[in-house]
Order: C-alpha cells, then sequence, then structure tokens
C-alpha cells in the first residue's frame, strides 16, 4: 500500500517516502499497532456511552412519535421481554461509544496510510479527520431528519387505513433505525475514500466520470436495500446525495491530481 506514491523524479529530503521502504512485515507490525490503539480507543467510548445512553433514548425514539401522532395513533412504544429496554440501552451505549472514539479511529487509520505519502500530502491529518467526522456526522443528520420521517411516514401511514394497528417493538424500531442513521453515515464517507484513491493514484477524475453509470448502478443497489420502503420517492430521497456526494468526490480528486502535478512541475524547475 505505502509504495504506491513513489515520486517520479528526485525528491527533495521533506518530500522522501520513508514509508515506502518499510517491509512486509513492517506493514503487519504497524497495523497491528493500529488496530490495537483503535480497540482501546473504542473501548474506552463505549464506556463513557453506556453512562450516557439512556439519556438519548427519548431521542432516537421521538422520529416514530411524530410519525405516530401524525397517523392519529397511540405515541406508545413496547419493550416485549424482560430484559428488552435495558438491551436497548446497552445497545445504544455501544454505538455511541463508537462515534465517540471515531476520530481516534480516523487518526490511527491516517497514521498507518500516512508514510506511503508525500510530507505535504501527510499534513493533511487534520483535514482528513475533521472531513470524515463531519461527513460521517451529516449522514446521521440526513438520515434522522429526512429519510427516518419519510420512511416511517410511508410505513405507518401505509398500514393504517384498516382494521389493523401497530403495536411496535422498540427494539426493532431501534434496529431499523440503526440501519438507516449508521449506513448513511458511512456512506457519506464517499469522498473521503475517493480523496484516499486519488492519493495512492488509484483513481482520477477522469475514470470517475467515465465510470458514473457503473456508479449510479451501484448506487441504485445501496438505495434498494438500505431503504425498507418500495416506493420510489424514498429511494430518490437517498439517491439523491449519493450521486451529489460522488460529484463532490470527483471535484476532490481533480483538486488532488492538481496539487500533485504542481508539486511535481515545482520539483522539475527546481532541478
Amino acid at each position: 500500500m505505502a509504495a504506491a506514491a513513489q515520486p517520479d523524479s528526485n525528491p527533495s529530503p521533506a518530500e522522501q517516502d520513508i514509508g515506502g521502504r518499510m517491509s512486509f512485515f513492517e506493514h503487519l507490525v504497524e497495523l497491528r499497532k493500529r488496530l490495537i490503539r483503535a480497540i482501546i480507543a473504542i473501548v474506552i467510548g463505549m464506556a463513557i456511552g453506556l453512562l450516557v445512553a439512556q439519556h438519548f433514548v427519548n431521542f432516537v425514539v421521538n422520529p416514530m412519535l411524530v410519525a405516530l401522532r401524525a397517523n392519529h395513533l397511540e405515541q406508545r412504544l413496547y419493550y416485549t421481554s424482560p430484559e428488552a429496554y435495558l438491551s436497548l440501552v446497552i445497545n445504544l451505549g455501544l454505538y455511541l461509544g463508537i462515534v465517540i472514539a471515531m476520530p481516534f479511529v480516523l487518526y490511527q487509520i491516517w497514521l498507518f496510510v500516512a508514510p506511503g505519502l508525500y510530507k505535504h500530502e501527510r499534513s493533511a491529518v487534520a483535514g482528513f479527520i475533521v472531513s470524515s467526522m463531519f461527513l460521517f456526522l451529516s449522514g446521521i443528520a440526513f438520515g434522522y431528519f429526512i429519510m427516518l420521517p419519510q420512511i416511517l411516514k410511508f410505513l405507518i401511514g401505509f398500514a393504517n387505513n384498516g382494521p389493523i394497528k401497530p403495536l411496535i417493538s422498540i427494539n426493532e424500531y431501534f434496529s431499523l433505525t440503526l440501519i438507516i442513521l449508521v449506513g448513511l453515515g458511512v456512506v457519506f464517507e464517499l469522498p473521503v475514500l475517493i480523496f484516499i484513491l486519488s492519493l495512492f493514484g488509484i483513481v482520477t477524475p477522469q475514470f470517475l466520470l467515465k465510470n458514473f453509470r457503473y456508479a449510479l448502478l451501484v448506487i441504485t443497489i445501496i438505495a434498494a436495500i438500505v431503504t425498507p420502503t418500495p416506493d420510489a420517492t424514498t429511494m430518490l430521497i437517498f439517491m439523491a446525495p449519493m450521486v451529489l456526494l460522488y460529484f463532490l468526490g470527483v471535484f476532490v480528486s481533480y483538486l488532488v491530481l492538481r496539487r500533485r502535478r504542481n508539486q511535481e512541475l515545482a520539483r522539475g524547475e527546481a532541478h
């Protein structure tokens, strides 16, 4: 991985790629160290998450209560076994812990990737972490405030015209919410993924634009999997930001490529 970013000409000492000289065994040792530190951060984050999880339950269930109220139904969710609510609080705490630990985990990922980059590229660590967290939280916010209400509105309204009324389990609702919010959080990391691939020369803006039709097919499949409703409106609401994120990734790839070419031209003029 690390050797992919070797410069074409003789770089200055500041630009030398030390990580490219690491052996395969050294890469494994480095990966092990980063994984251990990331796991420790996640464990600490989960401990914090468990302490505050119960305060987030009302926040999580609010979209469902809004959907029930809009359909003139009783605004209550139920648990169907003695340990179900405790299980919900624990699971919520664990996922909150992952979010809390995410900046440090991203930092460890960057430290593993960075040795294969030039010095000016390695200095982008702060931007990488901030943009990754911003996009992940933006995906969760998009899911919570836009996608989840739209999905619940369809699901609750679809079955509210007959004698059958919903008796919704809090644990099943939490599972649905988790799939939507975490799924969107991960999907919103697409520009960051394209950024990393562009740094190593794996993708270019021309490649991304040329293969957009295949990317659109993948986006459609992901939308069909993540959205549990069959209506086209919900799928389109999901697909629209993904398409925008893809073109944002194209722009990011262009910036990476332009900066790399400028660096190479500057080194060429220096020699």
